[in-house]
């Protein structure tokens, strides 16, 4: 697959106009390397990305801005078996996690 650059951000200009992010506990599942997660997180009460991919997930930790440390965690889970009670989360979000 190509990478593509969204560098009219049509795709965080979308994620918002469909989701309040504001005060909300998020889960990204599919996070990555935290491609996604950046572009909603600072709005956000905590947000927590799974993802299998153990190297995507340490760079998703190394990149994190110190501004959301204690507030944007990363876990290695399966979509199928997350490691969460039903209640812990506001809004699920997934992007090319399919």
């Amino acid at each position: 697959m190509t990478v593509q650059k969204d560098t009219e951000r049509t795709e965080t200009k979308h994620l918002h106009k469909f989701a309040d992010f504001t005060q909300k506990r998020v889960l990204e599942i599919g996070c990555g390397e935290g491609r996604l997660t950046w572009q909603y997180a600072k709005q956000a009460h905590s947000t927590t990305g799974v993802d299998l991919d153990a190297d995507a997930l340490r760079v998703a930790t190394i990149d994190r801005p110190s501004d959301l440390e204690g507030r944007a965690y990363f876990s290695r889970a399966k979509s199928e078996e997350l490691p969460f009670s039903k209640e812990t989360f506001d809004r699920a979000v997934l992007s090319w996690s399919l």
